[in-house]
């Protein structure tokens, strides 16, 4: 037989369930994602990039650092492993729209919270399409950076650069440039550099006819 103090405590417990369920019915449902994500026709600025691809390519060039024919073999060479399946709750982001979002990033460096206004997708999305898309570039262009090995190889290199450039015994260009990071964690001042930010340096070679020749990234 239960106790007084049993009784009381399954009233208690009985009473609070009824008041979250009470409350579960007035509270408004949390909305899974934002009505104008849904609108990215209406509201994303990939109307004006199809506009540059078509008709100004100096301005498209610019906003994605690539020739409007560079990126479309891009895309075919990304596409099968980026492209997802549309759900019963939402059509998925298309391949060409995560290519996009992956090249403006690499170019500009916007940050996740910065890019959903210009594409009309969640920053948490962003940031998985940024890794899948750079990691499927990776995939299919290795091997497309090739340095010269041979003797001869190296030869050709400097005579080409010195027909295009009037250098002679030069292999290529060499720059630089400072990939801000976030500071990584107990890392000092091993990332701070003269810019007074954090970051990592990529250094690349470069042919006479604008190949990559060589890359480091560290």
């Amino acid at each position: 037989m239960c106790s007084k103090k049993d009784i009381l405590a399954l009233m208690i417990i009985a009473e609070v369930c009824c008041e979250d369920e009470a409350e579960s019915k007035t509270r408004k449902p949390r909305k899974w994602v934002k009505d104008w994500f849904l609108e990215k026709e209406r509201f994303s600025n990939e109307k004006l990039v199809r506009h540059l691809k078509g008709s100004e390519p100096i301005d498209y060039k610019n906003y994605l650092r690539m020739t409007c024919a560079t990126f479309d073999e891009l895309l075919y060479k990304v596409a099968l492993f980026i492209t997802k399946q549309d759900t019963l709750m939402r059509d998925a982001i298309s391949a060409e729209t995560r290519l996009n979002i992956t090249l403006r990033y690499l170019a500009k460096g916007n940050d996740f919270e910065d890019l959903k206004f210009f594409y009309a997708v969640s920053p948490q999305a962003i940031g998985k399409i940024v890794i899948e898309t750079c990691q499927a570039i990776i995939h299919v262009l290795q091997g497309c950076i090739k340095l010269p090995k041979t003797p001869d190889e190296w030869r050709k290199e400097a005579e080409l650069f010195e027909q295009v450039s009037g250098f002679p015994n030069c292999i290529g260009a060499i720059d630089g440039k400072h990939v801000e990071i976030k500071k990584p964690a107990h890392s000092g001042s091993f990332y701070f550099n003269y810019k007074k930010t954090f970051s990592i340096v990529l250094m690349a070679v470069v042919s006479a006819n604008l190949e990559f020749l060589m890359v480091d990234v560290g």
